[in-house]
């Protein structure tokens, strides 16, 4: 049965918004977690490490933490190979061109595509940067992260790669979620508006709450 509903454009779109939901709500809470970082190196770097904590003593050190980048990985996988296939499947489906032109789709449906891959190559990059410190400029430091984000956005070419990610998340997250409600049912004729207006609203909490970091660096807020 698994394998039937995978198999299935419906089971494949299901995926794809149960997947995009996780990662949206991981999205809330990280980004809050990120601006902890206007109360200073203690409360940010306090913060850091209670995550290693959550759960203790049942959860061993950063037991949760690692279940949670788990659940990530998976669904960053699945909500991936579900969109390509999706994506060639409709390909597939319409090998010549329309003969009238398409309606004129929004800009984030257009960019929908190359957004998914910005933020792909986005997160092997951050995650280079500031978890495992490989391509980190400035001198990592272990377990001093309000420091290491500091020295990130002291560059201008950590500034751009960070601001034009989370401009394409604002836009996945504003077609990503109303597309998710349309696919498991939550939508209707009376109910898209409400539904329109809340992803516009989470799509600009989000790149304003992830871009403030960046800024409050480059205004020296945060230092």
């Amino acid at each position: 049965m698994a394998r039937t509903v995978w198999d299935s454009s419906v089971g494949k779109k299901t995926v794809m918004a149960v997947s995009g939901l996780i990662m949206l709500l991981y999205l809330v809470a990280h980004m809050i977690g990120n601006l902890k970082i206007f109360f200073g190196p203690g409360e940010f770097n306090h913060y850091a490490h209670w995550l290693r904590t959550v759960g203790e003593p049942f959860m061993h050190y950063e037991w949760t933490l690692w279940l949670i980048r788990v659940v990530l990985v998976v669904a960053v996988v699945a909500h991936a190979v579900s969109a390509y296939q999706l994506s060639r499947r409709g390909i597939k489906a319409r090998p010549g061109k329309y003969v009238h032109k398409k309606a004129r789709t929004s800009y984030a449906t257009r960019t929908m595509r190359w957004g998914g891959i910005i933020l792909g190559l986005f997160i092997v990059w951050h995650i280079l940067d500031l978890t495992t410190g490989t391509v980190h400029s400035g001198g990592f430091q272990e377990g001093r992260p309000y420091q290491n984000v500091v020295d990130t956005f002291s560059t201008w070419y950590g500034n751009v790669l960070y601001i034009v990610a989370m401009l394409a998340v604002g836009l996945h997250v504003r077609h990503g979620f109303w597309s998710a409600a349309q696919t498991l049912g939550a939508g209707s004729r009376t109910r898209d508006r409400a539904l329109k207006t809340v992803a516009d609203v989470l799509a600009l909490l989000l790149t304003a709450g992830f871009i403030a970091v960046p800024v409050g660096v480059m205004t020296g807020v945060v230092n």
